[in-house]
């Protein structure tokens, strides 16, 4: 299958060219504004694809919009009409179509071009308006405001916030490019001619620069939010790709003592945190207890000894584990633990808590085993 990709330097066709690289019996054919009219043509006879998503959106003068919105799409109808092809194309519009503004309604004649080339010809059209596309390779001051504010906060440099209050509309350049793939597929038929792409997303000016804000400051408090699911995975992962190579890493405390040291690498808000302990051979570490913590073991290095021991009815308990076994070990409210190195090397112990250490209330108890 060939498709061909038009605006093939810019923010959205990077990705969904990279997309389609990872595709079996996938040919993409390129058109960007460094080609020639003619090789247009040829592309565009080939082609069993078309993914138009060339545009102006931030022209020197007005007629650019005319230019670039409808002008490249004229033509390609017109190559397509000349030769009867009934290819089916999708072309990227804006949410700025609903507007009365030279941009949207640039945009609007592009969609209309393509309507009567679907009701004179009948090649199948795909109409997506797009709200604001964010994600990776986007370009600050120019594709979106997310990709100005990441860059800025990436740089140290200032956020110009003129509405904190005022709602962007948003949708992530993966959804997008996903989207446009289950089209050429057949698995996503449109429920009209005109659509958007799913799910989109809202959030005020304001709480993108703070929530971009708390991604830099994660590095100092090592707090990281839900940036799991959802919008801050979306943002999480698109401010990150504006980090230079000299940024990809930073460092985090350590605290040692004749016993070895104890790192921590990573808290959240509500799903604890993670952190590494080392003991030297003969070294004990814990003898303490707590009433609702709980915190898992892993011991990636060295040989373990766990004890346990109930604080009520003395029951006693204890179990080995090395490195060379992947195996959990969990610490059970009311039972005081510890665990000692009864190898011959140093001891290395991954941690998760359930919760973040507080030292106003740290629940833990030194109660040193006995037997």
């Amino acid at each position: 299958m060939k498709i061909l990709v038009t605006g093939s330097n810019g923010f959205i066709a990077k990705n969904l060219i990279q997309f389609l690289v990872e595709k079996q019996d996938v040919e993409i054919l390129k058109y960007s504004k460094e080609s020639t009219i003619q090789e247009l043509e040829e592309k565009v006879k080939i082609a069993d694809w078309i993914v138009h998503l060339a545009g102006v959106n931030r022209p020197q003068n007005e007629q650019e919009f005319i230019d670039g919105n409808v002008g490249l799409t004229d033509k390609i109808c017109s190559i397509l009409k000349a030769h009867h092809l009934k290819t089916p194309v999708i072309i990227s519009s804006s949410i700025q179509a609903e507007r009365d503004n030279a941009y949207g309604q640039s945009k609007l004649a592009g969609e209309q071009t393509l309507i009567d080339l679907h009701q004179t010809q009948g090649n199948p059209v795909y109409i997506c308006r797009l709200a604001n596309v964010f994600g990776k390779w986007s370009r600050p001051n120019y594709n979106s405001a997310v990709a100005t504010f990441c860059y800025n906060v990436a740089n140290d440099l200032p956020i110009e916030i003129h509405d904190e209050n005022a709602n962007i509309r948003l949708v992530y350049i993966d959804d997008v490019v996903e989207t446009f793939w289950h089209i050429i597929q057949g698995t996503y038929k449109p429920n009209s001619q005109i659509f958007g792409v799913e799910p989109e997303y809202q959030i005020s000016v304001g709480q993108l620069a703070q929530t971009l804000q708390d991604f830099k400051n994660s590095r100092k408090t090592l707090i990281t939010d839900e940036v799991g699911v959802g919008l801050k995975r979306a943002l999480y992962s698109t401010y990150l790709s504006f980090l230079s190579p000299k940024q990809f890493d930073y460092a985090v405390p350590k605290y040692g003592d004749q016993r070895g040291v104890f790192v921590e690498m990573l808290k959240t808000p509500t799903a604890g945190q993670f952190s590494y302990f080392t003991a030297h051979p003969g070294i004990t570490r814990g003898g303490h207890y707590h009433h609702t913590k709980t915190e898992k073991f892993l011991v990636i290095k060295g040989k373990a000894l766990f004890k346990f021991k109930h604080l009520i009815t003395g029951e006693y308990y204890q179990l080995e584990t090395t490195g060379d076994e992947p195996r959990i070990v969990e610490t059970v409210p009311g039972w005081t633990h510890d665990i000692t190195n009864i190898g011959d090397d140093e001891m290395v112990v991954m941690l998760w808590a359930n919760e973040i250490f507080d030292r106003e209330k740290p629940d833990t108890y030194v109660m040193p085993l006995t037997v």
